[in-house]
């Protein structure tokens, strides 16, 4: 009866494979054999990698780049001056454990670029043949909104006069103030937009419009070479004719599950987050546009008035512990087909 490798696994004590940099990443490999079999070592092999890929191949010098965040390698099993050893019928357990670099950005899977973590682990045999698994975690590099510029955690606006019309005929100012409840956020949370819009102008403005808008740069050789850019959350509100006006009231944009402002520790890969404020005229005259830039974290801030973090649920936040808000790194519309130009 040939040889057979019945299990050959790679699992990690922290079931959940979620990591920070500075952790432990500890766990086992795992083997089930039938018969006796020769090995001449079990190779274990970290990784964690930064990689864009922008282009096609031939395309692939001016807009492929990588850079390495973990390249860890150690024998679990033999030694370079020994030989085989033989590995008895049953189970065979061998533990790994290393620290995480600080640093590490976040695990991320965009459509031009990535930032994984895997975990290796190869059994060599004498004759050649070689079995191979590899297991993936997960890294999240958190950013604590409290921790950063306190100004974050105000209101803060912008405003804008725009001449709109022919002035001979009844050419006149649109003027438009637009204000947010804070400069920063986590997922979960909405973001409240106010905004003062009059229309001195004789030409009729078709809709007004607020969009939550990610960014995200993608970098070769430090020249910039794909752009995605994205509304996450739009709120729309109609006509405004000319000498009328329009309010806004706190009204809100939604923050679905996304990866925290820029990815620490990468260069290759940049995101950013703002809220456009969009003014469209009916006639052929330039649209309004007004922009809001804003930070994204991991963790919320504390707040003893106005407490943001009571619509959090008990299972999510507890008192004096702060957990991320979410694991943003999947992300559906990968493997939609881009749009044609």
């Amino acid at each position: 009866m040939p040889r057979k490798l019945l299990k050959f696994l790679i699992i990690f004590d922290n079931t959940s494979l979620l990591y920070f940099p500075g952790q432990f990443l500890s766990g086992r490999v795992l083997l089930e054999l039938q018969d006796d079999t020769p090995a001449l070592g079990l190779h274990f092999h970290v990784v964690g990698e930064g990689v864009v890929r922008a282009g096609s191949a031939r395309q692939e010098r001016g807009t492929y780049d990588k850079e390495n965040y973990i390249d860890f390698r150690m024998r679990l099993l033999g030694d370079v001056d020994q030989g085989s050893s033989v590995l008895s019928p049953g189970i065979h357990s061998f533990p790994f454990k290393l620290g995480l670099p600080m640093g590490l950005p976040s695990t991320f899977l965009g459509r031009y670029g990535w930032i994984q973590y895997y975990c290796k682990a190869a059994l060599r045999e004498p004759n050649g043949l070689i079995h191979k698994n590899h297991q993936v975690f997960i890294v999240m590099n958190p950013i604590d909104l409290n921790m950063e510029k306190p100004v974050l955690a105000q209101p803060f606006a912008c405003e804008v006069e725009h001449k709109m019309g022919v002035a001979c005929v009844g050419g006149g100012l649109v003027k438009c103030r637009v204000a947010l409840d804070r400069g920063g956020y986590v997922p979960g949370e909405s973001v409240l937009v106010t905004a003062f819009i009059s229309n001195h102008s004789n030409v009729t403005i078709k809709r007004t419009k607020a969009s939550l808008t990610e960014t995200i740069e993608y970098l070769a050789r430090g020249k910039v070479v794909q752009t995605e850019k994205r509304a996450l959350a739009v709120l729309v509100r109609g006509k405004i004719r000319p000498g009328g006006k329009d309010e806004w009231q706190s009204d809100s944009l939604y923050v679905p599950p996304l990866p925290p402002t820029n990815l620490h520790g990468c260069h290759l890969i940049k995101i950013s987050y703002d809220v456009f404020f969009v003014i469209e005229p009916k006639s052929l005259e330039k649209e309004i546009k007004l922009q809001l830039p804003i930070v994204l974290g991991t963790y919320p801030f504390r707040s003893t008035g106005n407490d943001i973090t009571n619509t959090w649920p008990d299972s999510v936040l507890k008192p004096d512990t702060h957990y991320p808000s979410t694991l943003p790194i999947f992300r559906p519309w990968l493997h939609e087909k881009p749009e044609s130009n």
